[in-house]
């Protein structure tokens, strides 16, 4: 029989308590509320919402195409199943609860790899016992987890990062067999079984590889029993990382890479990568000084960089980050744990703060990359105890300390997840400038209330001053703006002042992909019954296509608000003309459009579409 090492059964209660902990502290903020790309990918996505178990059913949820992409099946199949659970509902708190579940057996998950990355590294067991449940936690219990954990879309990446820390588990136990002298394929085998599960929930998971190397360049360095394994590994991945440099220059760039701003951005892709050092740097401040007023949630009031010293951070930025990847080199081999954490730290990174043209900052892409940071700043300390010649006590004293702040910020910021309206409070406090973070305190008191179709409804004056109040804070802010004039024309005193600032906004702001949404906005509300201003609706749509193009995709987009919202068929018919004539010749555009208005009842539309199709044959 084998023999147990005696640090075995305290290391798995401390791994339990962590887990149990884990989840414990994000509960405050059940049940929570839907938010932002929730509602496409969960509540108004039909094909997640089951309503019985059946392999029909969840065959049609894994064949249907997702908001989110084709690539993230076992998320969305665990949606389905939620939908199920909740009753044929989308109900927060059931979503939240399995993410929690998610995250706690990660925690677990993240405190075996630790300790065979303390055993790597050649720490005493015993010390190893508690300081891997210990590091685990302060990863698990870190406030950045809580726009992870609690925004139930976010599961793709949580899910993602439970698979990817077992695949790297498995690596790494496939290696020590290998160092040791043991077979390793089932290892191996199991690590590419995890690696494929994790891909099927987020695309960034394809890093893998590059967390391995990091493994390889620190705490494992290419060792083997045998000395042509060891020189098999070198040259596979050399060989690897030649591959991945030139799919990166002749593919990648050339791809994503835009001169011009991305669509729906105000930004191109120098300036992307640019500022991205400066959002790496931001996200370095909140994980060393994790305080909740510094975690806004929202980050759309972040400006880009325009040049190395437009904003002057930008380069002091770039210096950072360089010297500590070059620092992380030099000490590969006598700080190795310290080494790894800055190595995945960064690498975590590299798809999202790369050429692709994605939004500039959220939170959850730190979910992984907090456990290089947990590394990097454990083994710090860790130096810091040595030098100073700690005591055991005391060492254990300050890391209880360290994990009671983090577990009690945490508690804190969960708490203010627990409505929609509490968490746009907090957001609007941290971020004053976020257009997204006031468009949803406004929507939140409204909805608080009983939403738009509510006669008297008692929140309506503190959702007005919402609007005014985002719509003052950033220039730049239209849907502010459009909320304000729908919900002064709800409660009846909407002006011509109003109409025109909405309307000068328009004509001169930076169409940004929210900006561009905000006549719609007019038109979603007009649709609810509101007493719009029609044609101030309609010239805001006509603006709209003036500033950002009358491609015929957009043109259609306009016809059916006129057409379903503000209840006017005889206008909306223009734009489906046009959308048409701008299209190319042969295109089916017509014909599909003539039987989508068929089949939603607009009939005579439809067949003055028909004609028109045949006037062009």
């Amino acid at each position: 029989m084998p023999v147990r090492s005696p640090a075995t059964r305290p290391f798995l209660l401390a791994s339990l308590g962590t887990a149990l902990l884990a989840g414990a502290l994000f509960l405050p903020g059940l049940p929570g509320a839907f938010l932002f790309d929730d509602i496409p990918n969960i509540v108004n996505n039909a094909s997640i919402q089951i309503h019985s178990l059946s392999l029909g059913n969840l065959y049609t949820v894994l064949s249907t195409p997702q908001p989110s992409g084709s690539m993230r099946g076992l998320p969305t199949l665990s949606f389905a199943l939620d939908y199920w659970r909740a009753g044929g509902v989308a109900d927060p708190a059931t979503f939240k609860t399995t993410n929690i579940i998610i995250h706690a057996l990660t925690a677990i998950a993240l405190a075996w790899l630790f300790r065979s990355l303390l055993a790597a590294a050649r720490v005493p067991a015993q010390r190893a016992a508690w300081l891997a449940p210990a590091l685990a936690l302060a990863w698990a219990a870190h406030p950045l987890q809580v726009s992870s954990v609690l925004y139930a879309v976010q599961r793709l990446q949580t899910l993602g990062t439970l698979f990817l820390v077992l695949a790297l588990l498995a690596y790494l136990k496939a290696r020590q067999a290998q160092i040791a002298g043991r077979p390793a394929r089932g290892g191996f085998l199991l690590t590419a079984l995890l690696w494929a599960l994790a891909l099927n929930c987020k695309e960034d998971t394809v890093l893998l590889p590059a967390y391995t190397l990091a493994l390889e360049l620190t705490v494992l360095r290419f060792a083997a029993a045998n000395a042509r394994t060891s020189q098999r590994l070198k040259h596979g991945y050399l060989a690897a990382t030649l591959v991945g440099i030139g799919t990166y220059v002749f593919w990648v760039i050339p791809h994503y890479w835009s001169s011009a701003p991305y669509p729906g951005r105000d930004f191109n892709s120098a300036e992307r990568l640019l500022t991205e050092a400066r959002v790496l740097c931001r996200y370095l401040w909140e994980t060393l000084l994790p305080l909740p007023r510094h975690m806004p949630f929202y980050y759309d009031w972040i400006q880009p960089s325009r040049g190395l010293l437009h904003p002057w951070t930008t380069l002091p930025a770039l210096l950072l980050i360089v010297g500590l990847l070059a620092l992380a080199w030099r000490l590969r081999h006598r700080q190795p744990l310290l080494a790894l954490g800055v190595f995945l730290f960064f690498s975590a990174h590299f798809i999202t703060s790369n050429v692709i043209g994605l939004e500039l900052a959220y939170e959850h892409r730190n979910h992984f990359a907090l456990i290089g940071a947990v590394l990097a700043v454990g083994s710090l300390l860790a130096e810091a105890a040595r030098r100073r010649h700690l005591p055991t006590r005391a060492q254990a004293g300050l890391c209880a300390a360290l994990l009671l702040i983090l577990c009690g910020a945490t508690a804190l910021r969960a708490h203010t997840w627990r409505s929609a309206v509490s968490l746009a409070q907090a957001a609007t406090q941290a971020a004053p400038a976020s257009p997204r973070a006031w468009i949803d305190l406004c929507v939140g008191y409204l909805q608080a209330g009983g939403g738009a179709q509510t006669r008297h409804n008692p929140y309506l004056d503190r959702a007005i001053a919402a609007c005014e109040a985002g719509a003052d804070a950033n220039p730049e802010t239209l849907n502010s703006l459009a909320v304000l004039i729908a919900l002064k024309s709800l409660r009846g005193d909407v002006t011509p002042n109003d109409w025109a600032r909405f309307q000068g906004r328009l004509r001169s702001a930076r169409m940004s992909w929210d900006n561009a949404r905000a006549p719609f906005v007019l038109s979603y509300y007009a649709g609810l019954g509101v007493a719009m201003d029609k044609a101030q609706v309609r010239q805001a749509l006509d603006l709209l296509l003036q500033r950002t193009g009358a491609s015929p995709e957009r043109l259609i987009h306009v016809g059916y608000a006129v057409l379903d919202e503000l209840k006017q068929p005889e206008q909306a018919l223009p734009y489906f003309v046009r959308a048409i004539e701008a299209s190319p010749p042969g295109d089916p555009l017509a014909l599909t459009l003539a039987a989508e208005l068929q089949e939603n009842g607009y009939v005579a539309i439809a067949e003055k579409i028909r004609r028109l199709a045949s006037e062009r044959k």
